[in-house]
């Protein structure tokens, strides 16, 4: 019976193993109308791959058991789209990325908790501590895929966060130089591929939405609400603003870009002012004591001879 169940859990572990490998691909692989719209706006010269893969029948089985959760109502709109977002940040966009991730989620809370259970078997025999095992081994597997990708798409959004204001500037240069909101917006995303390639994935994909024939305040909301940040949003704002009522583009632009600027000083200054608070407790651990050994040792030293001299 043992060695039945132990070759299930290898059968498992090798199913888990082999998913894993296949979801890398799906996530490294780039997507055929990126790069067909890519080639028709950056015009460039790099020959276009037809990457068509054959789906794995593993992968075709998760993504649809991950696609029935997700259309069966159990999962709300709002835990749906923040997966969505979640996913195209670390490299899913559209496909069977939102079944992929549920399904994965899916398969390691039934796989985890036995891989658990077999690896700690000598430890803990009593009733207790095997049903908090598998317990322990199944929130595991059900919150890691999504830990994961919630500390990915964290970093991405700082990155893109951090080189907003570069781009305003750019996004100014290109508008002085007389080029078009779409083709500045374009060209921004393409200086900034080396510089931010996070910044440049996402105003790609609003450049690809404008070039399809998406419009300007559809385009421009979707970006502040695709990734959530407040300069993003604020962006948004005043390019709509700027194209309804026909206010100067690069002034509006370079308003804004000060702005971030100032706001990312400030809080600079804030992180400055706390560093004497911060330094207290490693003074008092690391410091104080190497102080009260160099003034007061001498002077135990002398007493602790002199006590001796008396014996």
């Amino acid at each position: 019976m043992i060695i039945i169940v132990f070759s299930i859990i290898i059968v498992l572990f090798f199913t888990v193993a082999v998913l894993g490998y296949f979801l890398l691909e799906e996530v490294t692989r780039k997507d055929r109308l990126t790069n067909r719209l890519q080639f028709v706006t950056v015009a460039t010269e790099e020959i276009v791959e037809d990457l068509k893969p054959a789906v794995s029948p593993v992968i075709g089985l998760v993504s649809t058991l991950g696609m029935l959760v997700a259309r069966s109502g159990l999962l709300s709109r709002k835990t749906l789209s923040e997966m969505t977002a979640t996913l195209e940040a670390i490299g899913f966009r559209g496909g069977r990325g939102l079944g992929l991730f549920i399904g994965t989620k899916l398969l390691l809370f039934l796989i985890t908790p036995a891989i658990v259970y077999f690896a700690l078997r000598h430890y803990g025999t009593t009733p207790f501590f095997v049903f908090a095992k598998i317990l322990g081994g199944a929130v595991v597997g059900l919150l890691a895929p999504e830990t994961i990708a919630t500390n990915i798409r964290t970093r991405h959004l700082k990155k893109v966060e951090s080189g907003v204001a570069d781009a305003l500037d750019m996004m100014v240069i290109c508008a002085d130089s007389g080029l078009a909101l779409e083709a500045s917006i374009a060209r921004v995303a393409q200086e900034l591929i080396v510089l931010n390639p996070a910044l440049s994935s996402e105003l790609t994909q609003t450049s690809q939405a404008l070039t399809i024939g998406t419009d300007m305040r559809n385009a421009m909301e979707d970006l502040g609400q695709r990734t959530g940040i407040d300069s993003l949003k604020r962006l948004a704002t005043t390019l709509i603003q700027s194209l309804q009522y026909g206010t100067p583009l690069t002034q509006a632009l370079r308003t804004l870009s000060a702005e971030l600027r100032q706001e990312a000083l400030i809080k600079f200054e804030e992180r400055a002012g706390k560093l004497p608070t911060l330094m207290t407790i490693p003074m008092i651990l690391f410091i104080l004591p190497c102080v009260f050994l160099i003034v007061a040792g001498p002077a135990m030293i002398n007493v602790l001879a002199t006590l001796h001299g008396m014996k």
